[in-house]
């Protein structure tokens, strides 16, 4: 994946003219909490391709997410966004409104959130779009949290658009980031959203005698945490490549699994014979597994004739085995992924660690385990710093190069 995830969102509407749906931008909003009015705001563009079909752009920062399958009436869009298991069923009430929900079945349990979007709005967050303060502005030291007893920490980087109150940013994690978030700062709060298909985050904070605080996260219908920050250039994470290990350093890992296609494939398999190999603990709900799925399958064309294999162990969410196998599909299409991906049949992190017992668990999707080519381990790799990252993105990718090469001899 490029350093900047381009997707662009296709819609090609059967039965629909032009006029039905107004070309130009739009601001949807998620209703996340009713009770406490808690609104997810993000903006998309809809405009025309080369053979006049109808196209959606959906912004967070600097992504662009494409969508081509779509199905529609006479005053209906309905709409799966890409990768992810989850879909947009919309009314279209007249040129200017779009009413409806969003399925998301990324989750154990479905959820129905509702939607709607108005017509000619630039404001993701509806403030006054003017030079800020840039309080917020650089690497923060971050502490998420449900009570006193429960925190985790994170590192929040938040960059200033030049001349104005907009705010990009994310945050790193122990198990990944946040992807992209986009906002505002206005009278000393920030304010930042982010909607992938998958994740569905808004967060509140206020600037306060140097510090982030009164924060606030609200995601799907359901979580919300706290949290606060301050600012610390030096703050770092506890080691990625500490966090998973073998329980018995000098064991080899064996596994098998059946593939897409009901064939049982093992690591003892000829095909993997005397490779380097990648195994990626991932599922298609997973965005971070996005975001190093389609790393990884550019990593793949690059280094498969100097001897290079991946395998995909895929822990989906749904028991419906053909609805998995379906989801993996639309992730390997998306991305044109050339690696082997297996599906275990089991779903969540306690399964995943019972299936794969020579680790001392699994705490995070993705997990990546590098194998030389006598299948030793050299490495796991705890979560994923994606895209949009910026600098955490570029020291891992140019790690984990340096690391193949020297695995294969290059």
């Amino acid at each position: 994946m490029k350093q900047f995830l381009l997707l662009f969102l296709s819609l090609s509407i059967l039965g629909f003219s032009q006029s039905t749906i107004k070309l130009g931008t739009w601001r949807g909003v998620l209703l996340l909490n009713a009770e406490k009015n808690i609104e997810l705001p993000f903006n998309f563009e809809v405009h025309t391709n080369k053979l006049n079909h109808i196209q959606l752009t959906i912004k967070n920062a600097d992504e662009r997410i494409l969508v081509d399958e779509v199905t529609a009436t006479k005053d209906s869009l309905n709409f799966k966004m890409p990768v992810f298991d989850s879909e947009f069923k919309i009314k279209i009430i007249n040129d200017t409104l779009l009413v409806g929900h969003w399925i998301n079945r990324n989750k154990i349990e479905e959820q129905v959130i509702p939607f709607k979007a108005q017509y000619g709005i630039q404001h993701r967050f509806l403030f006054e779009n003017k030079p800020a303060t840039l309080n917020f502005n650089g690497k923060w030291e971050v502490t998420f949290y449900s009570n006193p007893n429960d925190t985790t920490k994170a590192i929040g980087v938040f960059t200033h658009q030049p001349h104005s109150s907009i705010v990009y940013g994310t945050f790193l994690s122990e198990t990944g980031d946040y992807r992209y978030l986009e906002g505002v700062e206005y009278n000393n709060k920030l304010y930042l959203s982010c909607f992938d298909g998958s994740h569905a985050y808004v967060f509140f904070a206020e600037y306060n005698q140097s510090q982030i605080t009164n924060g606030e996260v609200y995601s799907g219908l359901k979580n919300y945490v706290n949290w606060h920050g301050v600012k610390n250039p030096k703050f770092e994470l506890r080691d990625p490549e500490k966090l998973t290990y073998l329980k018995n350093p000098n064991d080899k890992i064996h596994l098998a699994f059946n593939n897409l296609n009901n064939k049982k494939v093992s690591l003892e398999d000829e095909k993997y014979k005397n490779k380097v190999v990648i195994i990626q603990i991932m599922g298609s709900w997973c965005p971070n597994c996005m975001d190093e799925s389609a790393y990884l399958a550019d990593v793949y064309k690059k280094y498969k004739p100097s001897g290079l294999e991946i395998i995909a162990l895929a822990y989906e969410r749904t028991p419906d085995i053909e609805r998995a196998k379906n989801n993996l599909k639309r992730l390997i299409k998306r991305f044109d992924i050339g690696y082997d991906i297996l599906l275990t049949g089991l779903t969540g992190g306690k399964q995943a660690s019972e299936s794969l017992p020579f680790l001392n668990g699994i705490m995070s999707f993705p997990t990546t385990i590098f194998l030389d080519k006598n299948h030793q381990v050299k490495s796991i790799y705890t979560g994923f710093s994606g895209p949009a990252t910026g600098e955490a993105y570029r020291a891992y990718t140019t790690k984990t190069e340096k690391l193949l090469k020297e695995l294969l001899g290059q």
